[in-house]
């Protein structure tokens, strides 16, 4: 019988998580602020012209 207690208490554990990180990803998502995709920075800026602004050694100095 020891089987079947380490099985339920199993699932009730993976359950629990997933609840729990459900409930999170809810939460984060009202929580945050949507974002303006007009102000993001390209993500790729090959051959535009435009320079990139997302790591240290792109900035311009």
């Amino acid at each position: 019988m020891p089987i079947q207690h380490t099985s339920v208490n199993r699932r009730l554990l993976s359950l629990s998580f997933w609840i729990i990180f459900a409930l999170f990803l809810i939460w984060d998502w009202q929580a945050s602020p949507k974002p303006d995709l007009r102000k993001e920075p390209p993500a790729i800026a090959l051959g535009s012209g435009q320079i990139i602004l997302g790591g240290h050694c792109a900035n311009p100095q």
